[in-house]
């Protein structure tokens, strides 16, 4: 018994670790929920904290709490808004549906530590207590759901953006250095006409360009929160402006642009927003697949291969295999793809699931929304300081690919035919001769015109071929 404390909820008696500053209603969670061992991430408990202390202030404000209780509760709440009690915070994600446990885990710690502060003692509930102190004004059902928004648009706006911008830039700073390099493009993974590399990879900057345009797009409605619903979204226990200073309490703590919801009911019985955000990720994580596949393809080889590129040499790629090197960086890119992409349907899913007043699975919805987020993030950053930046080109190969093609023949359709210019192909695959050899042959064109006309670099702008004699 000297390791723990007793401690006392509606239910009764519960015995709590000596050193914790959690009280009975986290100690009965931890117990009733050992599923996953996966915690909540820590900008969500930051975000709650910075929830508390915006509550606190407000209730300051307008007389609902004494100045001794609220300056203590303030205290604790920068204290964990600056990262202090990390370990206090053990729920599992799979627990009470409304995240309520890990509410009351927010609103035991802080109170326990006010206390602290106050009389030296850890003290769960006296002077400072945890529900009708720290938790003043507020019910989980409106503060889980303004945790997940405040969270998601923090995790997204510092860290997604910045690193989605980083890899935009190391594609466009490559791009311009390859400029000149011609390749063969490719359909149905099959020879097409011409590119250059430059268009290839412009091709992959746009894609995270109008990814980020997109992700921009949500924050308006991220940025509604719920607080001030309290139970069902009437509002009931709260002061009527309650909602709209604590938004703007925290719009000053987070450097963002917070507001009250418009619609309480909406806030509190879906997640409509952060399906929203999950949705715009999953398109980004698409086309992160998209570039990672390309990618390996231009890397495979060295020798049976496209071996197009050559990415940098990270690690050993085999245990049995000797000099193997393997595109790890891409790899790790693609399974972080296909993370985020059931992370959205799991987030869909269980936003589907509101019931009337409440949707019941808003933990499981944090967990994926901040998970999705944070991988995309730093695998962004690692294409593009680990894989963008450091690849080289295989120049000699590129130009021999491009000029045994036999589909440049294409550019011969409108001197030709169509009907001609497949003979052309043709033949050339037959005897494997290149298109301007055939052309040539077969009295298409002089040797001059082939020269002219079927030239891979011309090949990669817009026009029709030149007519000659």
């Amino acid at each position: 018994m000297d390791e723990y404390r007793v401690e006392r909820d509606s239910m009764g008696e519960v015995r709590v670790p000596k050193d914790a500053y959690w009280g009975a209603q986290t100690q009965r969670a931890i117990e009733n929920f050992p599923v996953s061992g996966m915690r909540f991430p820590p900008v969500f408990i930051r975000a709650m904290a910075m929830i508390k202390h915006a509550c606190a202030g407000v209730n300051l404000e307008i007389g609902l709490l004494d100045p001794e209780r609220a300056g203590a509760i303030l205290h604790a709440c920068d204290e964990r808004h600056t990262g202090r009690f990390p370990d206090q915070f053990p729920l599992d994600i799979f627990q009470t549906g409304s995240g309520t446990s890990t509410n009351m885990n927010m609103n035991e710690v802080i109170a326990t530590r006010a206390n602290e502060i106050l009389t030296g003692a850890r003290h769960a509930k006296s002077p400072v207590h945890p529900n009708d102190h720290v938790n003043m004004a507020q019910s989980s059902n409106d503060v889980i759901p303004t945790a997940i928004h405040v969270s998601a648009y923090l995790q997204t706006k510092e860290f997604l953006l910045p690193a989605m911008e980083s890899l935009r830039q190391a594609i466009a700073d490559k791009q311009v250095r390859l400029a000149p390099v011609v390749k063969t493009g490719r359909t149905h993974l099959m020879d097409a006409m011409p590119i250059t590399l430059r268009q290839e990879m412009s091709g992959w900057a746009a894609q995270i360009e109008y990814s980020i345009e997109r992700i921009r797009g949500v924050f308006p409605r991220l940025s509604e929160l719920a607080i001030g619903g309290t139970a069902v979204g009437t509002g009931v226990n709260a002061p009527p402006d309650f909602g709209s200073r604590v938004a703007k309490k925290l719009s000053e703590l987070a450097h963002a642009d917070f507001i009250e919801a418009g619609n309480h009911f909406e806030a509190q019985s879906a997640q409509d927003a952060v399906a929203e955000l999950s949705g715009q990720i999953r398109t980004f994580a698409t086309a992160v697949m998209k570039i990672a596949n390309d990618l390996r393809w231009m890397n495979s080889g060295p020798i049976a291969g496209l071996s197009e590129i050559r990415l940098p040499s990270l690690q050993p790629g085999s245990s049995i295999m000797p000099g193997k090197v393997n595109p790890v960086i891409a790899e790790a890119a693609r399974m972080v793809s296909v993370q985020v992409i059931g992370n959205d349907t799991v987030v869909a899913l269980a936003n589907s699931m509101g019931d009337f007043q409440l949707n019941v699975m808003l933990p499981v919805i944090a967990h994926n929304i901040i998970q999705s987020v944070t991988l995309l993030a730093n695998v962004s950053r690692l294409l593009a300081e680990k894989a963008i930046e450091g690849f080289e080109v295989n120049e000699e190969r590129l130009a021999e690919l491009v000029h045994r093609n036999p589909i440049i023949a294409t550019v011969l359709n409108p001197l030709i035919g169509y009907d001609k210019a497949a003979e052309v192909v043709k033949k050339a695959l037959r005897e494997k001769k290149t298109v301007k050899q055939v052309v040539v042959e077969m009295g298409y064109l002089s040797e001059e015109e082939a020269g002219k006309t079927l030239d891979p670099e011309i090949m990669t702008r817009p026009g029709l071929p030149e007519k000659h004699g």
